[in-house]
């Protein structure tokens, strides 16, 4: 499997979350699907905890795993701070063991584009398998694939976030440009991010595994995962072909 490498884009937790601080749209749609679901719940790529605490103040019980220690830095301080108790654990969504068993596994918004080859989607899908209580449910969070995104013009920037910088430097305003790879299936992505009033621009590369939609089904099916419900936004509503998303809600093959 080849290393994941998106150290650069989750290297300080407080520029994620003030880059998503407008995304909360799917924490209802994850306690819509504990209750039908059940406890106890883990959370793939917690990151920072965005939805892990909110859901942990409900008195949801929760573990989050990262594979980034400065997120989960991050974590354990706004839980802290929330007076929350939340289990972190730092481990590789591709290779961990926790000696238990969950309800609910999901991985949120787009992070399994981080993961770019077979065989890393098919260690992580085994992962969750091994973890899932017999009647228990694994939720992926996608974006559905548009082909007007992937193919713009790579010269071009296109906005993404601004933000106030933590550090009071001053605005900081992001841009991308991108190159998508019809062999690799990869959004090769840039983002430039400016702070102020400085020259200079920092670059991270943030390349993303595109996973179309039959696609995705049949990786799943062939992992031995079966789809039970696809959805195309966090209001449960089918998923078509011009949805924006694909949440995808399955479970563990049997016989």
């Amino acid at each position: 499997m080849k290393p994941i490498d998106c150290a650069d884009l989750y290297k300080d937790g407080r520029h994620y979350d003030l880059q998503n601080k407008h995304l909360t749209d799917d924490i209802p749609f994850y306690r819509q699907q504990i209750d039908k679901y059940g406890q106890p719940v883990l959370e793939l790529a917690c990151g920072t905890g965005r939805i892990t605490i909110p859901l942990a103040k409900e008195g949801v019980q929760i573990s989050g795993l990262d594979i980034s220690q400065p997120m989960l830095s991050t974590a354990k301080e706004k839980a802290k701070a929330a007076g929350v108790q939340v289990e972190w654990i730092k481990a590789d969504c591709r290779d961990f063991k926790l000696g238990k068993k969950f309800r609910l596994i999901f991985i949120p918004i787009n992070s399994i584009t981080h993961l770019h080859d077979r065989e890393s989607l098919q260690a992580c899908f085994a992962c969750v398998k091994e973890h899932l209580q017999p009647d228990g449910k694994f939720i992926i969070d996608v974006f559905n694939p548009r082909l007007d995104i992937l193919l713009r013009d790579p010269s071009k920037r296109y906005p993404v976030a601004e933000y106030p910088d933590p550090d009071g430097q001053g605005t900081v305003v992001v841009t991308e440009n991108n190159v998508y790879d019809t062999d690799t299936q990869i959004n090769r992505i840039k983002w430039y991010f400016r702070i102020g009033e400085r020259k200079d621009e920092l670059v991270v590369e943030n390349n993303m595994r595109i996973l179309f939609p039959r696609e995705l089904d049949a990786l799943l099916h062939y992992n031995g995962l079966t789809v039970e419900a696809k959805y195309g936004n966090y209001d449960q509503s089918p998923f078509r072909s011009d949805s924006p998303k694909q949440l995808t809600v399955c479970c563990a093959q049997t016989g």
